[in-house]
């Protein structure tokens, strides 16, 4: 029996391997994946050491997966050398989530970060990577074993602009 909340596969022997935690996730244009196995599949990846997902907003659908990737330094010094390889580190990350998982998981940005914002047990706190995408007001740090990375990251998704601008509200 897998205990309720957690994510699990059974190989061709009969065996149950629990995949994580799976009331982390998102609804993208109807469909719920897990942000947990969205970040599995990234790090299944030689280029990716540790990742994020969260759910950024989409005018078209509602939410949409942005992966925040922190790279292997093999991966990291190839983006150094070469600024026009991280758009192709991207599109083959996204391609890497959609052979694990489907297409509709692919994430619609990939950004890569020098760290993500964890919790002192660890847990990444993906409402804050969600915030600092969108550009919103943070919510409580005070948690954080990490700190420094949320300016940095901050800066990052300024820089690129990513985030889709909201239609204002009518009232």
């Amino acid at each position: 029996m897998v205990p309720r909340g957690d994510g699990a596969k059974q190989d061709e022997d009969g065996d149950v391997w629990i995949l994580g935690r799976i009331d982390d996730a998102i609804n993208v244009s109807g469909h719920l994946l897990s942000t947990i196995e969205i970040e599995s599949a990234l790090i299944s990846h030689p280029d990716v050491i540790e990742a994020g997902v969260a759910p950024c907003h989409d005018e078209k659908t509602g939410h949409a997966a942005v992966a925040f990737t922190v790279l292997s330094e093999a991966a990291s010094s190839r983006l150094a050398a070469d600024p026009d390889a991280e758009a192709d580190l991207a599109s083959l990350l996204r391609e890497h989530v959609a052979t694990v998982i489907g297409p509709v998981a692919k994430p619609r940005t990939v950004i890569p970060v020098p760290d993500v914002p964890k919790t002192r047990s660890g847990k990444i706190m993906r409402r804050l990577l969600a915030q600092l995408h969108d550009g919103d007001r943070l919510g409580d740090t005070t948690s954080l074993q990490n700190e420094p990375c949320v300016p940095q990251i901050a800066e990052i998704c300024a820089a690129r602009s990513t985030a889709p601008p909201r239609k204002e509200a009518t009232r």
